[in-house]
C-alpha cells in the first residue's frame, strides 16, 4: 500500500464510503451544525449599504468610482486611458457598449492564451457575480461577463463593474445564499497583496497590483 492509498483509505473511513472491493463500514452520524448567528448586522439602506461597500474597499487601497449606466463606457474609457492601457483583456460577454469609448484594442479570453499572453495585456475588465458590503468583498463565479479564473489573477490592472443595489448584498451569509457552492468563485478585498515577517506590504504578488471597483447606478 502506498501512502496515496494510505491516505485515500484513512479518507474514506472518515466519510464512510467504502471503498473499491471494500464491504459496508458504519455511517458517519449528522450532525447538526447550529445557525443561530446573525446574518447581517444592521438594518440599513441601498445607499448605505453601497457606502459601507466602498468605504471597505477603500481601506484595502482599492480604488472605488460611481456612476449610471449613461457615464459608464466614458468612465471606463479614463479609467483606462490614465492607467495607459493600450490593450484590454474583455470576457466572451462583457456588454459591448461597456468600452464603445475605450481607445485600447480589446483582446478576447480564449482557453488557448498562455500566461505569456495574458501577462502582456495592459488591463481587465469584469462584471462580478455580487458583492459583500460588510468585508468590503468582490465574489467572481467565471460567470461569461467575468471570464475564466486566470483572467483576473495575471494582468496587473482590474476594473470591476458591480451593479448595484442587484449585485450587493450586506453579509457573506447572504453572500452564500445566493452563490453556487459549485462554481469557480474567487473571493477579492482589495489588490492582491501580501507581507513578510516584518509587515512591509508587497502588492500584485498573488494578483492584480491594480484594483479599480465601479459602482454601476449607486449615484
Amino acid at each position: 500500500m502506498t501512502s496515496k492509498d494510505r491516505i485515500l483509505s484513512r479518507i474514506r473511513r472518515a466519510l464512510a464510503q467504502p471503498g473499491p472491493g471494500a464491504g459496508a463500514e458504519p455511517a458517519v452520524p449528522v450532525v447538526d451544525i447550529p445557525r443561530d448567528y446573525l446574518r447581517v448586522h444592521g438594518d440599513r439602506t441601498p445607499d448605505e449599504s453601497a457606502d459601507l461597500l466602498a468605504a471597505h474597499l477603500s481601506e484595502y487601497r482599492a480604488k472605488v468610482h460611481r456612476t449610471d449606466a449613461a457615464g459608464l463606457p466614458g468612465l471606463l474609457a479614463r479609467l483606462l486611458a490614465a492607467r495607459g492601457a493600450r490593450t484590454v483583456l474583455v470576457p466572451p460577454a462583457l456588454p459591448a457598449h461597456w468600452l464603445a469609448a475605450a481607445d485600447a484594442a480589446l483582446v478576447q479570453d480564449r482557453p488557448e492564451s498562455t500566461p505569456y499572453e495574458l501577462d502582456a495585456v495592459d488591463s481587465v475588465v469584469t462584471g462580478c457575480a455580487l458583492a459583500v458590503a460588510e468585508t468590503g468583498t468582490i465574489v467572481l463565479d467565471g460567470g461569461p461577463d467575468q471570464g475564466r479564473r486566470r483572467i483576473t489573477l495575471i494582468p496587473d490592472h482590474h476594473v470591476c463593474v458591480v451593479r448595484v443595489p442587484d449585485q450587493l448584498v450586506d453579509s457573506v451569509p447572504q453572500a452564500l445564499a445566493r452563490l453556487d457552492p459549485t462554481r469557480p468563485l474567487t473571493w477579492i478585498s482589495g489588490p492582491s497583496a501580501t507581507s513578510d515577517i516584518e509587515l512591509d506590504r508587497v502588492e500584485g504578488v498573488h494578483g492584480p497590483r491594480t484594483l479599480e471597483v465601479v459602482l454601476l447606478g449607486a449615484q
